[in-house]
């Protein structure tokens, strides 16, 4: 059976040793802003636009400058992470799909979160330090990658 693959953004956006995250209505999963990439859409344009669409927030990419640049092709900036994700059809069942997700780091300027339209709402997303990711229910690539995404970001700003 053929699998069919969904090329996906995620980013964590962080401010001042914390990162953003709210809990996912269907999944009951605490994740970082993210989305789909759209069809004429570049993996990092994406990221931008999903932080943009689902909080308001103006997301500055921690990217690497491209490597290769000649006229002709040109390096994507890479993103940290790139993670193949299965996507259960149901609780618990066959894998419905999967996310190829192209998973970035950002700083943003403020923790003022206002999302665009029918996203969700302000008071469904929590700022986690590193401390409050590892005592809270996030699951452990959420942790994982949460106090590295903190820890970079620092690191870029010093």
């Amino acid at each position: 059976m053929e699998t069919t693959r969904h090329d996906t953004a995620t980013v964590y956006v962080v401010n001042d040793g914390a990162t953003a995250l709210h809990e996912h209505d269907r999944l009951g999963l605490w994740l970082p802003p993210g989305g789909h990439v759209e069809r004429d859409e570049l993996p990092h344009h994406a990221a931008e636009r999903e932080v943009r669409e689902e909080t308001g927030l103006d997301p500055t990419l921690l990217l690497a400058d491209p490597a290769i640049e000649t006229g002709v092709v040109r390096s994507l900036p890479q993103p940290e992470h790139l993670l193949l994700e299965d996507i259960h059809a149901y609780e618990g069942g066959e894998v419905g799909h999967q996310h190829v997700d192209f998973v970035y780091f950002a700083s943003v300027d403020s923790r003022e979160i206002v999302p665009d339209g029918d996203e969700r709402a302000p008071e469904h997303w929590e700022w986690m330090t590193p401390d409050e990711l590892a005592n809270a229910d996030v699951g452990d690539e959420v942790e994982t990658i949460g106090v590295e995404a903190i820890e970079t970001v620092a690191d870029a700003t010093l």
